[in-house]
């Protein structure tokens, strides 16, 4: 009587971990698709609304409006370029659109990763995804409420009675977004801050000793990336360095509540 005897492994011969893998892998992927589709749906949606009200002209003009506010009395925007009036609010509409929908995609993204997260590390992201996206918001609004119109007051103040100024549109949308990116990163601050001590990188005592040298760092980064005038350095550095005792103080709480549970003995 014939007995068929398994195949013994050989022990020396590493287990392929990947084997019997193809599907679950396949899965992410068209959820990855479907997650992507969602949230490109919803950016388009956002863009078809404000393609119908208030249309891509108006939307422009609230961006140039403290720009035109403090211009001489008839001046107005110029385009230099033949496409321009077409192009510039076509992309102020994109941006205004990804703007909108945005809390949509961080929604797609956060359902894609949180189901394979651990339940102390959703207490870690979820927070982090929300205040950054948060304070990122609160530094495009200081900027244009509070910043262009001190910057560009300021400006003309230094403008000889002889020069008419007629800016280009494509210069200052590219200005404009260089101020709100620098801005809303620069309000990011006690993100970095927390994620840094959760992670170990630094401790808090060291970022209180290091107080000083970020206020140093912080008029130098607002002397790079903001235009060469005091009124906006002084805007971006002092808001940075409050945010970063902000972050200090944030860190030792969101320490003491993340920490991962402790394993318990094996029986």
């Amino acid at each position: 009587m014939a007995f068929a005897l398994a195949p013994m492994s050989d022990p020396k011969i590493p287990e392929d971990e990947l084997a019997g893998t193809e599907q679950p892998f396949v899965t992410h992927l068209i959820e990855l698709r479907d997650r992507l589709l969602r949230a490109l749906a919803a950016v388009g949606a956002a863009a078809l609304v404000l393609a119908l009200y208030p249309g891509p002209g108006p939307l422009y003009d609230i961006l140039a409006a403290p720009l035109v506010a403090h211009l001489p009395k008839g001046a107005t925007l110029i385009a230099t370029s033949v496409i321009s009036p077409f192009m510039v609010p076509l992309k102020i509409l994109l941006m205004s659109a990804f703007l909108l929908a945005l809390p949509v995609v961080l929604y797609q993204i956060w359902a894609f990763v949180a189901p394979g997260l651990y339940s102390h590390e959703k207490k870690l992201v979820l927070p982090l995804v929300v205040s950054s996206t948060v304070l990122f918001f609160i530094g495009v609004a200081f900027c244009y409420f509070f910043v262009f119109g001190q910057v560009f007051a300021f400006i003309q103040s230094f403008a000889p009675k002889s020069i008419t100024a007629a800016p280009d549109i494509e210069a200052y949308l590219s200005f404009v977004l260089t101020m709100f990116l620098a801005f809303g990163l620069a309000f990011e601050v006690p993100v970095a801050v927390v994620v840094l001590a959760r992670m170990g990188v630094v401790t808090v005592e060291k970022l209180r000793s290091f107080r000083g040298y970020f206020i140093v760092l912080a008029f130098v980064i607002a002397a790079v990336v903001t235009p060469p005038d005091v009124v906006s350095q002084l805007a971006l550095a002092i808001p940075m360095c409050l945010l970063y005792e902000l972050g200090i103080w944030a860190a030792q709480i969101f320490i003491k509540h993340t920490q991962a549970p402790e394993e318990t003995p094996a029986s």
